[in-house]
């Protein structure tokens, strides 16, 4: 699950919202140095990723980028999943996705002292290319994986995974429509765990 999915997973929460859009930056038990809501946003962020890690549909379907782009295939996985979310979006959100988009951001710039250092650098090119927008269009998503492309360690050709995906369509949208069921019904049960500890 890439960005779009974790925001929309936390509900209507915003602290939620907060501590799952900064939670890969807060490593091992740094986390309980944030406020109590930032805390609960980290760790239902960790959950989520740990139930698709291990969800037998994202196994499947991340096994058909494994030829292209090896083990970076949980990636490309995950924007696929928030391409789909986002072009799907009216299906789980009654919100348009420009507006929940937009008050996003409105969220992000009103809390910034609150987020990591690194992720607050990145804060302002995110609205500028409307990144949660952006992942509604094929073009502009094999572009972000482009550009990633410059990011990994070894030579990748992520972009390609776009055509594999194109190629496979309806197993995609099958598989992430059963999944996303699962995934919703987890984070409600997750938030409702986190809610009740002490």
């Amino acid at each position: 699950m890439n960005y779009l999915a974790h925001i929309f997973l936390s509900g209507n929460d915003d602290f939620l919202k907060l501590g799952n859009f900064m939670a890969d930056e807060i490593k091992g038990k740094s986390y309980k140095t944030y406020p109590e809501e930032i805390q609960k946003g980290i760790l239902l962020h960790r959950a989520i990723d740990d139930f698709t890690d291990h969800h037998p549909l994202v196994s499947k379907g991340a096994h058909r980028f494994f030829e292209e782009v090896g083990h970076y295939n949980g990636v490309v996985i995950d924007m696929i999943y928030d391409h789909i979310l986002a072009r799907r979006w009216n299906d789980y959100c009654d919100i348009e996705l420009p507006v929940y988009a937009e008050s996003f951001y409105m969220l992000l710039e009103s809390n910034e002292h609150i987020l990591p250092k690194k992720i607050s650098k990145v804060v302002p090119y995110m609205i500028e290319h409307n990144w949660l927008l952006s992942y509604s269009s094929l073009e502009d998503l094999k572009n972000i994986l482009k550009q990633m492309n410059h990011k990994t360690k070894h030579e990748t050709e992520l972009h390609k995974g776009v055509d594999i995906y194109l190629d496979n369509q309806s197993n995609f949208e099958e598989e992430f429509t059963q999944f996303f069921e699962d995934i919703q019904k987890f984070c409600k049960s997750k938030i409702e765990e986190l809610n009740t500890q002490k």
